[in-house]
């Protein structure tokens, strides 16, 4: 018989009113905002009891089309801890439309390992992520509107840095040109949109402590420069308050739950090649709140998600996790060592040895945040014992705990051997953790410090622009503020196609974004784009729904 689809297990989902979950973290129904049966926003009252549990970040290799299964991991955990009798919770991001009806499809987990109602966490949920590009959106209206009626802050049109958002792929709004038609259409300028996940608002909503928080970092967006040079904030447009108020529902966290009943927040959405790739603090700290062991993930490899997580998140959240679970499957492990995809169930342990290097570069990583690593190997039905065992051996001789992950195939049940070496391994709570570079370093030395000790990288190379940025920003005031590397997720390096663990590469910074209100710095590498466009055949094209509304293709 075959396997049912992540669709068809979540179809048979008997999930528990949303207050049940929510009793589980002990959370009184007054506090929930119900969105229907299955899903409810949490008041920001609730977050904090003094009591803070334990943080478990999963993160994985360097990503591959083959792929890793680190949502389902992080899910799969959750559960596999419940079945060990402990209190816990996940933190994990939304889904954003772009990706869904793109390349990847659905983002909820897989298998039996999932959050659910996942249809609608994986369309419009409760509405957050249209919310922020609403907002976001609204500053670019007020500003294309400021400049029509003259530019009282004496903004130079062609200075501005805020492009528009949709959450969608679409390359064609890469670029654009706005403002024709005559003079009662607007001022002609230059302009483009990036996808919504990208939305340095996403990086704010994530990011903020509070509704007070939200405003203040919404107020000290840098929106572009005056003729003399001087900077222009979103406070010198005036709309802060009102963006404050298009997002006054969306900085709640959503709570639903996992297969197996679970308490799992699903709150933000920044990617982690173009952004920094965590869900939000509040999330994060309320989950942490309210349940012994929290477990969140962070998006893509380590080399871009968790060390953002641990060099942004964390100093803004005010947590450390206690363990970092390293996903890794054979399958990956054999394209980074050269084999194709369409070969890929054909056995190959000398493949998969080779991509080890991937794998060990990523654990040594882990090591300088000084934070234990438990690798979890996800099984696949054509993985072989030979396969498997090559890189226990390996996770054995690095002394590194490994557990042979199962979550997609028996959910909690097949992630309590991993559940039990996260918790012997956790070094809790977090005390020994370290971020990787001082904030008060100089920017390029920031910049070096990551491409170089996390990137492997032996030099890193400024265009001229970059030296204008940085001078610029040093002038500004914004030297202080950590760098969140927008670069390619498929490569330790900045070129994509450099597999495995390349040596002796370069990384080029071309460009340095000052993201003033998310409160970091973005130097952007390589060919990365804030804007993704569709495949050649992109997932939308199997979605289907029935007559009786049934959902196909989706996930």
């Amino acid at each position: 018989m075959a396997f049912p689809s992540d669709s068809q297990i979540a179809a048979r989902a008997a999930m528990r009113p949303i207050e049940e979950i929510a009793g589980v973290l002990g959370i009184a129904p007054e506090h929930l905002v119900h969105y229907g049966r299955y899903k409810a926003k949490i008041d920001l009252e609730p977050a904090e009891t003094g009591k803070r549990g334990s943080l478990i970040l999963v993160s994985a290799i360097t990503p591959t089309p083959a792929g890793e299964g680190k949502t389902t991991t992080t899910i799969g955990l959750t559960d596999g801890l419940r079945k060990l009798g402990k209190t816990a919770c996940c933190a994990i991001r939304e889904p954003s439309l772009g990706p869904v009806f793109g390349m990847k499809g659905g983002a909820a987990g897989g298998g039996y390992s999932q959050v659910v109602p996942a249809e609608d966490i994986n369309l419009h949920f409760t509405g957050d992520i249209h919310a922020v590009g609403a907002a976001h959106n609204l500053l670019a209206a007020a500003l294309d509107n400021h400049l029509y009626w003259g530019s009282p802050s004496g903004l130079d049109s062609r200075t501005v840095s805020l492009r528009r958002v949709i959450d969608m792929n679409d390359r064609s709004l890469r670029s654009a040109v706005i403002g024709l038609g005559g003079r009662r259409q607007g001022v002609p300028r230059e302009t483009g949109f990036d996808i919504t996940a990208a939305s340095e608002i996403m990086a704010i909503l994530c990011l903020s402590r509070n509704l007070a928080d939200l405003h203040e970092r919404l107020d000290r967006i840098l929106v572009g420069y005056t003729g003399a040079g001087q900077p222009v904030m979103a406070r010198d447009i005036g709309f802060a308050g009102a963006m404050t108020l298009l997002l006054k529902d969306a900085i709640k966290p959503n709570l639903v739950q996992t297969l197996e009943g679970a308490p799992a927040f699903v709150h933000g959405g920044p990617f982690a090649n173009i952004a920094h790739g965590c869900s939000s603090i509040i999330a994060t700290r309320m989950a942490m709140t309210h349940a012994d062991w929290t477990v969140t993930e962070a998006g893509f490899g380590f080399d871009l998600g968790a060390e953002k997580f641990f060099d942004i998140t964390c100093p803004y959240g005010g947590f450390a996790p206690c363990a970092v679970v390293l996903v890794a499957t054979c399958r990956a492990l054999k394209m980074h060592g050269g084999v194709k995809k369409k070969d890929l169930s054909i056995p190959d342990p000398g493949a998969v040895s080779r991509g080890l290097a991937n794998l060990e570069k990523h654990i040594e990583n882990i090591g300088k945040f000084r934070v234990p690593a438990v690798v979890c190997l996800n099984r696949f039905p054509d993985d072989t014992a030979e396969e498997l065992k090559v890189v226990t051996d390996r996770c054995d001789g690095l002394s590194v705990p490994v557990a042979i992950g199962e979550g997609f195939m028996r959910g909690g049940e097949g992630m309590t051997d991993l559940a039990l070496k996260v918790m012997e391994a956790s070094n809790c709570p977090g005390k020994a953790f370290k971020p990787l570079y001082d904030w008060s370093l100089p920017v390029e030395e920031k910049i070096a410090t990551v491409a170089r000790e996390i990137y492997g990288a032996s030099h890193i190379s400024f265009t001229p622009d970059a030296r204008e940025d940085l001078m610029l920003l040093t002038k500004l005031g914004y030297a202080g503020l950590p760098v969140c590397i927008a670069k390619t997720q498929n490569s330790l390096s900045d070129n994509p196609d450099l597999l495995g663990r390349p040596k002796d590469f370069i990384v080029t910074v071309r460009e340095i974004v000052i993201s003033s209100g998310a409160g970091f710095l973005v130097p952007i590498t390589g060919d990365i784009m804030r804007m993704p466009g569709l495949p050649r055949t992109p997932a939308a094209e199997t979605m289907e729904i029935s007559a009786e509304g049934e959902v196909t293709g989706l996930f």
